[in-house]
């Protein structure tokens, strides 16, 4: 690993939590935890006094199908419509694991004043992962949201349903193989006098992706970060 955004939180994670991966990304600590090591490590995480990770500050699922494809070249463009340079099969990284989920958790210590971000992968189908309700109760709805969008069971939940979609929602919208213009629609129908559902109308299409071009900031600053990359 190279060099630690914070060499003493680094060092306690060596000595106490030795299973999980350590890693220094985007300035940040990041540890991988096993499913089932996770319910003792966030204790020892909150608890210990070389952590102390009192707050939860939020959590994320996230869906790695198809990570590391590419199939669009975003910096450039013509005038007869975007480039697709990229092949299909292209892989820019390896999957950091064969499950396809995980669950993202960033922590917060007051006493160390220092940030964590802890990954989890969730096996299986559906994907379960522990909940941290009774670790840290702000998870309590964070893990519904995830849930909801994802599709990731927390076993031991107290309350685990819908969130943001509605009761009778089909699917879990942020899956990356949920079809974009989603599966079903609703209307008011004037005769029932109520809202109903009925199967999408619009047609699928194909969503065009945001041009960096490289007389721009964000690309001076790509160009930048590739170069000291």
């Amino acid at each position: 690993m190279s060099e630690s955004s914070n060499p003493r939180l680094s060092a306690a994670l060596a000595d106490f939590l030795p299973s999980a991966t350590c890693a220094d990304a985007l300035g940040e600590l990041t540890i991988t935890v096993a499913g089932s090591d996770w319910p003792a490590v966030a204790c020892t995480l909150r608890d210990h006094p070389a952590f102390m990770f009192s707050q939860l500050i939020d959590l994320c699922g996230i869906d790695y199908l198809h990570y590391g494809h590419a199939d669009w070249n975003t910096r450039s463009a013509t005038n007869r419509g975007y480039s697709r340079a990229v092949a299909q099969d292209a892989v820019s990284e390896p999957m950091p694991t064969e499950a396809r989920f995980a669950t993202v958790y960033h922590l917060l210590s007051l006493r160390h004043n220092a940030r964590l971000r802890v990954r989890v992968f969730a096996a299986g189908e559906p994907p379960i992962t522990p909940s941290v309700v009774e670790v840290w109760a702000s998870a309590n709805w964070y893990e519904r949201e995830a849930f909801d969008l994802f599709g990731i069971l927390y076993a031991g939940h107290p309350d685990l349903r819908r969130l943001l979609t509605d009761y009778g929602f089909i699917g879990h919208p942020f899956r990356k193989d949920f079809p974009l213009e989603g599966n079903v629609e609703v209307r008011y129908d004037p005769e029932q006098r109520r809202v109903v559902y009925q199967p999408v109308t619009i047609e699928n299409r194909v969503l065009v992706p945001r041009v960096i071009r490289e007389d721009t900031p964000i690309g001076h600053a790509r160009t930048e970060a590739d170069d000291h990359a």
